[in-house]
C-alpha cells in the first residue's frame, strides 16, 4: 500500500535527518524507547484510555477531557502519547496522566507491538490525527475511537478524488465530536454519519487557564498607575514592526511584548525597533524588583523574555495583540479574549475556527500598519466602545465553553 511504503520513506528521511536536526533527534530517540517506558509502566490489570495529541496544542485541547475523565471516573489509567517533540518535552512530567510517551511510527508492527503491551479500552484522537495502521487494528479490535476536536475543510485529502483510499481510515473511528457545521456536512458527503457538534474543548481550556492565573510581581510593578497596557504575544519580527512602529508615536501607552522566539537575535532586534524607548527583559527586572520598584514608573516596554507567563499576563491589557498572522498562522487568540480584551491578529486566519468567531466579536484582523493605527485611534479616544468591544470578546469565549461535558456525556464508560 502507498501509505505503508510513505511511512517507511519518511522513518528513512528521519533518520538521517535526525543526525543535523536536535529536535527531529529527540524524536527519533523517543518514538525508540516508548516500547521501554511502556513495557517498564504498564499495569497489565489496568483498564487504558489512550489519549494522542501531535503537540502542544492538541494537548490543551486534550487536556479538559483527561482532568475531567480522571475525576470522575477514577478506575481508568491514562495514558498521553504525543508525535512532536514540542509537546512531549513540555508535558513529560504532566500529571494528569499515568503513562506519557511518544507514538513509535505507524509501520504495522510498531502499531500491533503498541496495542499488544497497552491493551486500550478506548481511544481519543486529537483534532488532525489519523494514523491509518494504528487505526485500523484498534478497529479490528473493536477498540471505541473517537476524534476530538476535529475540524474538516473542503482541500483536505479525504475530500479529494485521489485520497479515497486513504480517507477510509475515517471510517475507523466510533465518532467524531467536530467544531463546526461544515466538517458535519463534508463528512456526510462521504458517508460519515457517526458526527456530533460540540464545538472546540480549547475554550474549556483557557477558562481553566484563567482560574488558575498567576501573580506575577514584576508585571504589576510596571503596569502600576499605567492608563493604557498593550500587550503582544506569540510576536514575530512582521508583527512587531506594526505595532511597535504606533506605540514609538503613541507613548501614553506602555507596552508588554512576549515573543514567540525568545533567542538573543530576535530580543536584540526588537529592542532596535524600540528606538531609544526605556526597555527592561522580565528576568532583569525580576532580580532587581525586591531592592527598587521604582524604575518601572518610567519604563515603557517590558520584554517578556522567559516562557510560561504570556497566559496570565494578558490578564494586564486593555488591548492584545496575538502574532503568527503574518507567517505561519496566528497562535493562541483564546487565551488573550478569554480576559475580556478586544484581540488583534494578522490576515493568515482562516484555518482558524475560533479567528472566525472573533471577528464579529471583539476580534480585529489587520493587514498591515494602516488597518493597525485606525483601529488603535479608535480605542484610544473612546473608551467605552474600548470597553463594549473587550466584553464582546470575553462573551464569545464563554459562549462556546461546554465542549468537554458534551464529549465525555456521549461516551460510553
Amino acid at each position: 500500500m502507498i501509505y505503508n511504503l510513505a511511512i517507511y520513506l519518511y522513518l528513512l528521511g528521519v533518520v538521517i535527518y535526525s543526525r543535523f536536526n536536535e529536535k527531529v533527534r529527540k524524536m527519533w530517540r523517543g518514538e525508540r524507547e516508548a516500547f521501554k517506558i511502556l513495557r517498564e509502566k504498564v499495569d497489565p490489570n489496568a483498564k487504558y484510555v489512550w489519549f494522542h495529541a501531535a503537540s502542544l496544542g492538541e494537548f490543551e485541547q486534550g487536556r479538559p477531557l483527561m482532568e475531567q475523565l480522571r475525576k470522575e471516573h477514577p478506575e481508568y489509567k491514562i495514558l498521553l502519547t504525543f508525535f512532536s517533540p514540542s509537546g512531549y518535552e513540555v508535558r513529560k512530567n504532566y500529571e494528569g496522566a499515568d503513562i506519557i510517551t511518544y507514538l513509535p511510527l505507524d509501520t504495522i508492527t510498531n502499531a500491533r507491538r503498541f496495542l499488544r503491551t497497552v491493551r486500550p479500552v478506548m481511544a481519543f484522537f486529537i483534532k488532525y490525527e489519523f494514523w491509518y495502521n494504528y487505526l485500523h487494528i484498534l478497529k479490528h479490535r473493536g477498540v471505541p475511537v473517537y476524534s476530538v476536536s476535529s475540524i474538516f475543510r473542503p482541500d483536505q485529502v479525504f475530500f479529494k478524488w485521489y485520497g479515497r483510499q486513504y480517507g477510509r481510515v475515517l471510517n475507523c473511528f466510533t465518532h467524531f465530536f467536530v467544531q463546526n457545521e461544515q466538517s458535519k456536512d463534508l463528512l456526510a458527503k462521504i458517508g460519515i454519519t457517526d458526527t456530533t457538534v460540540v464545538g472546540d474543548t480549547r475554550f474549556d481550556r483557557v477558562l481553566q487557564i484563567k482560574a488558575a492565573a498567576k501573580q506575577l510581581p514584576v508585571v504589576e510593578a510596571f503596569v502600576k498607575d499605567a492608563p493604557h497596557v498593550f500587550v503582544a504575544g506569540s510576536s514575530w519580527l512582521p508583527d512587531e514592526e506594526i505595532f511597535i512602529k504606533y506605540f514609538n508615536e503613541h507613548k501614553d501607552w506602555k507596552l508588554i511584548i512576549a515573543p514567540h522566539v525568545i533567542d538573543e537575535d530576535h530580543l536584540e532586534q526588537i529592542e532596535k525597533l524600540l528606538a531609544g524607548r526605556k526597555v527592561f527583559r522580565y528576568t532583569e527586572a525580576e532580580s532587581q524588583l525586591s531592592t527598587d520598584t521604582s524604575q518601572f514608573s518610567t519604563a515603557e516596554v517590558l520584554i517578556i523574555n522567559c516562557f510560561g507567563l504570556l497566559s496570565s499576563i494578558y490578564h494586564y491589557g486593555q488591548v492584545a495583540y496575538v502574532g503568527g498572522g503574518f507567517g505561519v498562522g496566528i497562535h493562541n487568540l483564546l487565551e488573550a479574549a478569554v480576559w475580556d480584551v478586544p484581540v488583534f491578529f494578522g490576515p493568515n486566519n482562516q484555518k482558524f475556527q475560533e479567528a472566525q468567531g472573533l471577528k464579529t466579536s471583539g476580534g480585529f484582523e489587520i493587514t498591515g500598519y494602516d488597518d493597525f493605527a485606525l483601529q488603535m485611534n479608535r480605542f484610544s479616544s473612546d473608551t467605552n466602545y474600548l470597553q463594549e468591544q473587550g466584553c464582546k470578546a470575553g462573551h464569545y469565549v464563554k459562549g462556546q465553553a461546554g465542549a468537554s461535558q458534551k464529549v465525555l456525556s456521549s461516551v460510553a464508560l
